[in-house]
């Protein structure tokens, strides 16, 4: 599945959640995850903007654990980002690191992160809370198909498209000179 992706960072989560209220978005995720991104040791997948993951979510909408096990790929980083994404979930996360591992992949970061989910329309509109050590700042991410719709949303939330990044979260830590280093092409 191909995904356009931006981001709108330093955020007033709720700012963002009263206008996702008023625009009559529905929740559909409220969840504490734990991101392992996994690579080969020469980091061929991240060179190449991409990577493997085993995200472990408590799913607190559900009160349930769910383990999903993904690989991406971005295709372009111009205007968006445009992403190829395979996920599939799994009823045993451990059985899914032992899959990377198996395959030649090794543990490269795993990143706390508390997340909210909105669907409005086709769109996935995601706020993201990082633990601070990884990354101080709030920001939401959104995630369609259309980019109509993806600019209708980001005016609704009271932005332009002016204030979206299609830049990984590594490399938005480094211009703010918040981390220096980081798994390659995230």
């Amino acid at each position: 599945m191909q995904e356009l992706e931006t981001r709108i960072i330093d955020i007033d989560v709720d700012t963002i959640r009263k206008k996702l209220i008023e625009m009559n978005a529905v929740k559909v995720k409220e969840e504490h995850q734990v991101n392992n991104i996994y690579d080969y040791p020469d980091r061929k997948l991240l060179n190449q903007k991409g990577y493997a993951r085993v995200r472990e979510v408590f799913d607190s909408l559900n009160n349930k654990n769910v383990y999903f096990m993904t690989t991406k790929k971005m295709l372009s980083q111009e205007k968006f980002k445009v992403m190829e994404e395979n996920e599939v979930i799994v009823d045993n996360g451990e059985a899914a690191k032992n899959i990377f591992k198996s395959l030649g992949l090794t543990l490269v970061e795993s990143i706390k992160k508390y997340r909210e989910s909105y669907k409005y329309k086709n769109t996935l509109i995601e706020i993201d809370i990082n633990d601070e050590s990884f990354c101080p700042f709030p920001y939401i991410e959104l995630e369609t198909s259309s980019e109509e719709e993806l600019e209708e949303i980001v005016l609704l939330l009271g932005y332009t498209m002016e204030d979206t990044t299609s830049k990984t979260i590594y490399e938005l830590l480094k211009d703010k000179g918040i981390r220096k280093e980081g798994p390659k092409g995230l």
